[in-house]
């Protein structure tokens, strides 16, 4: 396989492990086998767009960063994606505290 489909299982397998999940429970999820987790993980298959779309939203990325950026245009739009998910896990706390940084850091 060429390195988008390396690199997709690397990331599969990353994103699986950051999350705390197990492949049962990704196989679980996406109504697959283990097995199918475990041979995209290892490059033996590759997911459908489908099953990418489940698996981005099961991991909190958006597709783009899944997959990586099919256009430069798009980068922004991913990493805005990823930063409003980061941010609507967070406590109402962290988030006064997050604010209340971010106006320290673009003052300077």
């Amino acid at each position: 396989m060429d390195d988008f489909y390396t690199n997709l299982g690397k990331k599969v397998k990353e994103l699986r492990i950051q999350n705390g999940l197990t492949q049962n429970e990704v196989a679980k999820a996406l109504n697959v086998t283990p097995g199918y987790i475990s041979n995209v993980e290892n490059n033996r298959s590759a997911m459908t767009l489908r099953l990418l779309m489940y698996y981005a939203e099961l991991t909190h990325v958006s597709l783009d960063a899944l997959i990586g950026s099919i256009d430069s245009e798009y980068e922004a739009t991913a990493l805005d994606y990823e930063l409003t998910d980061l941010i609507r896990r967070m406590t109402d706390d962290d988030k006064k505290k997050l604010i209340n940084t971010l106006k320290i850091w673009i003052r300077q």
